[in-house]
């Protein structure tokens, strides 16, 4: 098995999965419907084309950087200006996620891998107001899913790791594939069957949530008893979480 690495990162994200009507909520980690439409994306693909390949991939999701909530209140306006249409949508700020590909096929995942690189059509986490942010692509590995996920260094920005500085090898959680009827595993209608904007379908699929793990090393960590007067400052520095990676 391969698995094809990806970093998903962005000032904001917005994985829907039940939106309703005036209400559009978001999961708090990417969904494989999502991730599909970005793939199919990158590959030019029309609304209507097949998708059968990029459903088969296993999906999993390692949750590096958790993010914030934010709800958005939008209006928009009819082009005469008589109706109103208000919304309420979630976004997820400041996250960071590794999520796995995996596949037998090493060809496909190359083929996937080029297309993310230099993308046929725009690419977004979610949703069109939100690009990824730096590296997308990590690496193509010739491991299992899991073992995959596993392996990845610790990819939150330098200000989220130094908030956990006191954690040596902090825990996070991973969501990934399995089989039906797994013990511990749960559904969600989450399985991109068509795109089409006149008859989207969606089906089910099974996977299983672990929380705390997966321990990553924390580069900023530092022993409580050895702490620095200048890292006791930076805890303070108001300007400190607005330091660029």
């Amino acid at each position: 098995m391969s698995t094809l690495l990806l970093r998903l990162a962005a000032p904001m994200q917005s994985w829907g999965l039940s939106s309703r009507f005036k209400y559009l909520t978001t999961e708090r980690e990417p969904t494989k419907s999502g991730v599909v439409g970005m793939l199919a994306a990158a590959l030019g693909r029309e609304r209507d084309a097949d998708l059968s390949d990029l459903t088969q991939l296993g999906f999993g999701v390692r949750i590096d950087q958790p993010g914030e909530f934010l709800q958005d209140f939008h209006t928009a306006h009819s082009f005469d200006s008589k109706q109103a249409f208000i919304s309420y949508r979630h976004y997820l700020c400041d996250a960071v996620f590794i999520v796995g590909l995996e596949s037998d096929d090493k060809v496909l995942l190359s083929r996937i891998e080029e297309a993310l690189r230099h993308p046929r059509f725009p690419l977004y986490l979610g949703r069109r107001a939100c690009p990824p942010a730096g590296q997308l692509v990590l690496s193509l590995e010739e491991l299992p899913l899991e073992e995959a996920l596993r392996q990845v260094p610790w990819q939150a920005a330098k200000w989220y790791q130094r908030k956990l500085r006191r954690e040596k090898k902090p825990e996070l959680d991973l969501i990934i594939d399995a089989p039906f009827g797994t013990q511990g595993s749960f559904t969600r209608r989450d399985l991109p069957l068509s795109f089409d904007p006149e008859h989207r379908r969606y089906g089910f699929r099974s996977l299983c949530a672990s929380i705390n793990a997966i321990p990553v090393k924390n580069p900023q960590w530092r022993d409580s008893d050895s702490s620095s007067a200048v890292g006791r400052e930076t805890e303070q520095d108001p300007l400190s979480a607005l330091e660029v990676d």
